[in-house]
């Protein structure tokens, strides 16, 4: 259900925990350790795509929207989602 809980202190709903998010971004294992520390933008290209949040399907410490893990854009699971942004 949306919007059954309070928001986060950003006032956005549901923004962890249901399912995992579908990033934009390629994934590549040492791309933190390499790029720059504010809002970095991810590889130009690659075979993963990120996924963030965590979802039902995860123990609850992995439902937290600092969580990144990956996958092959054609992987397809009931855990994983994507938001529709503005």
């Amino acid at each position: 259900m949306v919007k059954t809980k309070r928001p986060n202190e950003l006032g956005l709903y549901d923004m962890s925990g249901n399912v995992y998010e579908w990033c934009q971004d390629w994934y590549d294992k040492n791309y933190y350790s390499n790029s720059n520390s504010l809002n970095p933008s991810g590889p130009l290209s690659g075979t993963d795509r990120v996924c963030r949040g965590g979802s039902w399907y995860h123990y609850i410490r992995y439902c937290r929207s600092s969580i990144r893990n990956y996958a092959t854009p054609d992987f397809r699971r009931d855990y994983i989602g994507l938001r529709l942004a503005l």
